[in-house]
């Protein structure tokens, strides 16, 4: 159904307003129970995962892009410029649209699925870093991420972004609580990898992978926790190379860090 839509500050588009506030925005998405999928290729993912759409907002020129994709689903259409007053920028990949939450699995129930591989990352907060990470999970296949209570939101708008819809292809769940998180990783019989870029670990790719690997990535700033670096099974580092610890490089930012990880540990799969 469309409805043509003048003015950024009509109502119906209350979804989407106020996109440059990073705040408000968290604070809307987990009262509404909303998410929002930008550009034609995130949106068709989304919907087929399952997502139910509330609206898509989008300009003329893109309706018959998604027209096979979106049934009778509320369309508001808007000028180029009423587009970009509300997202605060040129969209280039041609919609908006708000999708409804799906609920979240347990910890327990992600790990009765027979997951071989699994991330768990601790208080990453950087939405980018957290979509980044989900992008290199699903395309070097990692079964499954769990998130600590203070994870940034996958559903957030950059982390979908980021992901390239990633996040809806690859599941996941937040633990309750932090302290004993690793507790109910090793009760389902997983070995607990924690990467870290001290080089007296042991080189992952010198580890004896068992048939179910969980390896914890820490925050953008600090790394992992020193309770789970002491929880873990085992302190595992990538190696770096002598001349870049001469010259000061002695780790490599998060999301580099997981790329390389992944694919060390998809390794004996």
């Amino acid at each position: 159904m469309l409805e043509y839509v003048t003015g950024a500050d009509d109502p119906r588009l209350s979804d989407y307003t106020r996109l440059r506030d990073v705040e408000l925005r968290k604070s809307l998405e987990a009262e509404r129970g909303l998410f929002l999928a930008e550009g034609e290729k995130v949106i068709r993912r989304a919907i087929g995962a399952g997502y139910p759409i509330r609206s898509v907002l989008t300009t003329h020129r893109w309706l018959a892009a998604l027209a096979d994709v979106l049934g009778d689903a509320t369309v508001y259409v808007v000028s180029d410029e009423v587009m970009a007053g509300i997202a605060g920028f040129q969209i280039h990949r041609g919609a908006l649209a708000s999708m409804e939450r799906l609920p979240l699995p347990s910890v327990e129930g992600l790990l009765a699925g027979g997951a071989g591989r699994l991330l768990v990352l601790e208080d990453l907060v950087d939405h980018g870093n957290v979509g980044a990470i989900f992008r290199c999970a699903a395309a070097l296949g990692v079964a499954g991420i769990v998130l600590s209570p203070r994870c940034a939101d996958p559903l957030y708008r950059r982390s979908v972004k980021v992901s390239m819809g990633a996040v809806f292809s690859i599941p996941y769940a937040r633990m309750d609580g932090w302290f004993e998180g690793l507790t109910e990783l090793r009760k389902a019989g997983f070995q607990t990898l924690a990467l870290t870029p001290d080089q007296a670990a042991t080189p992952l790719d010198a580890v004896e992978l068992g048939e179910r690997v969980a390896l914890l990535l820490g925050s953008e700033g600090d790394g992992l926790s020193s309770h789970w670096l002491e929880e873990a099974d085992r302190a595992v580092c990538i190696p770096m190379s002598a001349a870049a610890m001469a010259a000061g490089v002695d780790s490599l930012n998060v999301v580099a860090a997981a790329a390389i990880a992944c694919h060390g540990l998809m390794r004996s799969r």
